[in-house]
This record gives C-alpha cells, sequence and structure tokens, in this order.
C-alpha cells in the first residue's frame, strides 16, 4: 500500500479531480480496514494524527506493533452508547476514549468493543473514559470504521509530532495510507454524487414482466445500486405528474431468504405488486443492509436481540446510531432518472425528509404496510413506538 500523503491542492487540479483523488484514498482506507490494516489520520484544524485499526481486527502483533508505529499507547475509541453500556452514568458525548490497561490483549480489546464477544470485561474505577470533541480526530476515526461497516469502536494511537514532515515520514516508515479528517467527513456525499447510470437491461419478473433493471456504480467501481423500472415512469415524468416510488434498503436474509424477523420480503414484493397495479413506477433496491450497518453486524444485532434487547437497543449496544442510512444516494438515482416530484411508499417519516432534503419533492406518502407475524411483532412496535413508524 503506497503512503503518499495526500497531494497538495493546487490551481492546476480540477474540483473533479480533487473529489475522485479523495473518494480513492478514502476507499483504499476503508479497504486496508477491513483487511485488518493500519491507517493515519489526520486532523489539519486541530493539529492532531494518529494511526488507528479497526477494533474488531486486532491481534496479538497489532497492538505492539501500534504502539510502535505512532510511538505512544493506543486508546479505545467509543461511541458514547457503547461507552455507556460499559461503564453506567458516564456523561454523555458522542465519541469516548478509554485507555487500555498495560496487560490488554486482543480479546480484553474485543470484549469492550463488541457485545457479541463475550461478557465485557470489569472496569476499575480507576478506568477513566474521557469525552472527545465531536469535530476531533477520534470522531473522524469512528466514522472511518463505520464507514467500513465494522463495529464502531477503534484503537488510535496518537503522534507526537504532527506537522507536514512528521506525519509524512510515520506514513512512509509504516507503509500507511494518510487520509485527512475532512476527506472522511466528505466521502458519503462525494461517492453518492459520482453514481453514474452503468447498465439497463429488461427483466420480467413474476408480478410484473414489463420492468426494467438500472445498475448505477461510481465510475471506479464500488457500491452499486439498482433502480427497478416498471411500466414507464418516463412518461409520467415528461407530463409532470409525481412518480410512484418506493426505497428498499436490501436484506439479505428477508428479502432472499423470507426471514420472519422482519418485513423487508413482503414490503420488497409487495411494493412490486403495488407499483405494477398502479402501472408505473420505480423501485430503488439501494445497498444498505441492515440500515447501512452491513449483514455482519445485523446478525450481531439479532443476536442481541435474542438476549432481550429490542431493534434500536441492539444497534445502540454496538455503538451504531437506531438507523445509519443515508438518502443521498437514492436521490442522486433519482435525479439521474428525471424523476423529481415522487409519491413515496414508506411509513419513515424519515426517508420523507430525507429525500426532501436532496431536493427531491415527496408529493404524497403513500402508506406500505403489512400484517405481523409471530417472530416480526416486537420488531414492528419498536419501529412504530421508538422510530415514529406510521403504521
Amino acid at each position: 500500500m503506497s503512503s503518499a500523503a495526500p497531494p497538495a491542492k493546487s490551481d492546476s487540479a480540477s474540483p473533479a479531480a480533487l473529489r475522485a483523488a479523495t473518494v480513492k484514498r478514502v476507499e483504499r482506507a476503508i479497504a486496508e480496514l477491513r483487511r485488518g490494516g493500519q491507517v493515519l489520520v489526520r486532523n489539519r484544524e486541530r493539529e492532531s494524527a494518529g494511526i488507528l485499526m479497526a477494533a474488531e481486527m486486532v491481534t496479538p502483533s497489532s497492538l505492539p506493533g501500534l504502539t510502535r508505529a505512532a510511538g505512544s499507547r493506543p486508546t479505545l475509541v467509543l461511541t458514547a452508547r457503547r461507552a455507556a453500556a460499559l461503564k453506567p452514568g458516564q456523561p454523555i458525548s458522542s465519541v469516548e476514549s478509554l485507555a487500555l490497561p498495560a496487560k490488554a490483549d486482543p480479546d480484553f480489546v474485543r470484549r469492550l468493543a463488541d457485545p457479541t464477544a463475550g461478557p465485557a470485561p470489569a472496569l476499575s474505577k480507576a478506568v477513566a473514559i474521557l469525552p472527545e470533541p465531536e469535530d476531533g480526530l477520534a470522531a473522524s476515526a469512528l466514522a472511518l470504521v463505520k464507514q467500513a461497516r465494522l463495529i464502531p469502536a477503534a484503537l488510535l494511537a496518537r503522534l507526537a509530532h504532527t506537522d507536514s514532515e512528521g506525519v509524512a515520514a510515520a506514513a512512509r516508515d509504516a507503509d500507511l495510507v494518510l487520509i485527512e479528517a475532512e476527506e472522511i467527513a466528505a466521502y458519503p456525499a462525494l461517492a453518492a454524487a459520482r453514481l453514474t447510470l452503468a447498465a439497463e437491461a429488461r427483466v420480467p419478473l413474476a408480478d410484473i414482466e414489463d420492468a426494467r433493471l438500472v445498475a448505477f456504480r461510481p465510475p471506479d467501481g464500488g457500491v452499486e445500486h439498482i433502480a427497478i423500472l416498471i411500466g414507464q415512469p418516463e412518461a409520467e415524468i415528461a407530463a409532470g405528474r409525481p412518480v410512484l416510488i418506493r426505497l428498499h434498503s436490501q436484506c439479505f436474509t428477508g428479502d432472499l431468504l423470507g426471514s420472519l424477523r422482519c418485513d423487508c420480503g413482503d414490503q420488497l414484493r409487495g411494493a412490486i405488486r403495488a407499483i405494477a397495479e398502479q402501472g408505473t413506477g420505480i423501485l430503488l433496491y439501494l445497498a444498505q443492509e441492515g440500515r447501512d450497518i452491513g449483514l455482519v453486524n445485523k446478525l450481531r444485532a439479532y443476536q442481541l436481540q435474542d438476549l432481550g434487547l429490542d431493534t434500536v437497543d441492539a444497534n445502540e449496544h454496538l455503538g451504531f446510531d437506531a438507523d445509519e442510512r443515508a438518502f443521498a444516494p437514492a436521490a442522486e438515482m433519482l435525479h439521474q432518472l428525471g424523476a423529481t416530484r415522487v409519491r413515496l411508499m414508506t411509513n419513515n417519516p424519515e426517508k420523507v425528509e430525507g429525500l426532501s432534503r436532496h431536493g427531491i419533492e415527496v408529493a404524497e406518502r403513500v402508506a406500505h404496510a403489512f400484517p405481523s407475524n409471530s417472530h416480526n411483532e416486537a420488531y414492528l412496535k419498536t419501529k412504530a413506538k421508538r422510530s415514529g413508524h406510521m403504521f
């Protein structure tokens, strides 16, 4: 992995080239974290820098290696929700850091970070969990780990020398990707804006033969999203009428396997049937598994639910927000399809607000609900009571 620092911004570099370079660097950093590697993060505004790795990927050799590379002992960076679960009564802050005991090993770290890895080790009163600034280095580290769809907990060893020369030397000596805090913050919007229509094909479906699949992805690869066009939505768009649409986050367990723990499969097939009965519309199938925490973390959340937590608490015990989805990719796809006025099939008011924030006019919310079963009844009640879904 190249250790080259981000190139200095210059008048000769076009805005598009700078955006592309930012996306490329962040995605390289994400790939490095997912394979258990380390990344150097710098926050220029706060004149801080540090080497981080995902807490769930720690190994016996990576802990001392992290200390050697940075020249300091790592702290464990956690979301406030996870920190509160470990040490009730903590002050509320979005990001917290915990000083690890000298004899901390990978199992100790993983059990602090992941509530499904085993009982959390007892923390003595002497172990401090300290708040971190919301715009600080630790917050950027957690944001990057989240974007990698790993448990939001990171080992962060701070550099003593944070001048440009010192940071560049640390990246070079340890052969690390160097990523800026501002690039991590900009990545989600930049990645969504770079989606392009990659392929389109007619695909007759069981409930409607007049269907086409349109695939969107960034020009340099990356996450792919699918638009299912039913009938001729272009005619509705041309006539200035709002198009009936549905945003559906992919659900491997519900959509493909017919899981009874959620209502996703019913919502997917029901939406296709409803659009077919209407005559035309668009279903966006978004690569946002488990409300965008990823399949592995969704299964971890299921483990916690089996122990008695509801959907929201399970996600928060893992360190995630109740819903991590962003609506920029959906809005970008709709803009490219010309569907800027829509009738949105949803029971989730956040989807209405999310599309509106990105320039999509929601002319009408169309109810979209299905009967519960004995396995998902509590899940649906939680969606209504704690997430504001309107059934």
